[in-house]
């Protein structure tokens, strides 16, 4: 089981499964197939896994279940991160 993530800035952070969970029922996932998806990651025989490793994981299982997921997830992945890039570079300050 991964037991570090690293984030695509670098950084290091413990892996926690439920953040796949709950990011995975935000885009319509069943609590039971987000479960699933995040024991897939943990199984995985690695010390350490990058985001994108993990991004492409959970995109691939919601897409297999239902397209609708996997489109919803890259909806909000844009959102979300298009916030954070005008939050880092000063405009919501």
């Amino acid at each position: 089981m991964p037991k570090v993530v690293i984030k695509k800035d670098g950084r290091k952070e413990e892996f926690i499964p439920e953040k796949i969970v709950a990011a995975a029922v935000k885009s319509g996932a069943t609590p039971e197939i987000a479960r699933n998806i995040a024991k897939k990651v943990e199984k995985m025989d690695k010390e350490e896994i990058e985001t994108v490793e993990i991004r492409d994981i959970i995109l691939h299982e919601l897409k297999s279940v239902n397209p609708d997921w996997h489109r919803r997830w890259l909806a909000y992945d844009k959102g979300v991160k298009r916030l954070y890039k005008h939050y880092r570079h000063g405009l919501y300050e």
